[in-house]
């Protein structure tokens, strides 16, 4: 199994505690967020990690290398422009060897069984898997709906705050539905998934009560560091 790991974003709001590197290569306990990521992906039996890179992304090609270190095989697809979270996908699937890929944002650890993705899209013959998670104020991010593990609503918004699902920010995609993101800068979440709701694809998933954060403002940067050190993440 392969995952893109996207890695491209600049990180505005983490930078007034980590300005020299981009946000995914924010040190924990000496070692990049990424790699408590990927360490937690080849744990799982994925064997290729393809980064979609921008901002300062030779220093995530100089740390990682080949990936050897870690037990993966690497591939670096950079983008000379923001393309977005579609684009990103787009021009990292050129690094893909097989039919379906994992994607994953680089600046969020989300603990799961990653291998169910690839169950659910076989046996229900899906075009695309994606994780949810359970938040307590939904109207915060917009509502992403299941019904009997079929996608039937995203990003919908309210004014009210109540529990609900969300985007997880973790998908299988298949090479057939990335070849449809157009070239250039696209947003994976604001157009293709609602557009292809829209089209009827076999979009599908499951919530997933697992560890989470997402290190993008320094309060959960903080809090990450705090969960390592006291053995909150073990392999």
């Amino acid at each position: 199994m392969e995952a893109i790991l996207l890695a491209g974003g600049l990180g505005t709001r983490l930078r007034s505690v980590v300005n020299d590197r981009p946000k995914p290569m924010a040190l924990i306990q000496g070692k990049p967020f990424m790699e408590y990521v990927i360490r937690e992906l080849a744990a799982q039996g994925i064997k290729k990690i393809i980064f979609a890179v921008g901002y300062k992304g030779s220093m995530v090609e100089e740390y990682f290398q080949d990936g050897a270190g870690l037990g993966v095989e690497t591939a670096y697809a950079y983008e000379e422009t923001l393309l977005g979270t579609g684009g990103a996908i787009k021009n990292a699937a050129g690094h893909m060897a097989g039919d379906q890929v994992l994607v994953l944002n680089a600046d969020t650890f989300y603990r799961m069984d990653y291998s169910r993705l690839v169950r659910m899209r076989a046996e229900e013959g899906l075009d695309m898997t994606l994780v949810l998670r359970e938040v307590e104020d939904a109207s915060r991010y917009g509502q992403a709906v299941l019904e009997d593990g079929r996608l039937t609503g995203f990003n919908e918004k309210t004014s009210c705050r109540q529990p609900g699902t969300i985007n997880g920010g973790v998908y299988l995609m298949t090479r057939e539905l990335i070849r449809e993101i157009p070239q250039g800068k696209v947003s994976l979440e604001n157009d293709m998934i609602p557009r292809w709701l829209e089209e009827g694809k076999r979009l599908g998933g499951f919530v997933n009560d697992g560890y989470f954060i997402d290190i993008g403002i320094p309060e959960d940067y903080y809090r990450f560091m705090e969960d390592v050190e006291k053995g909150v993440l073990t392999w």
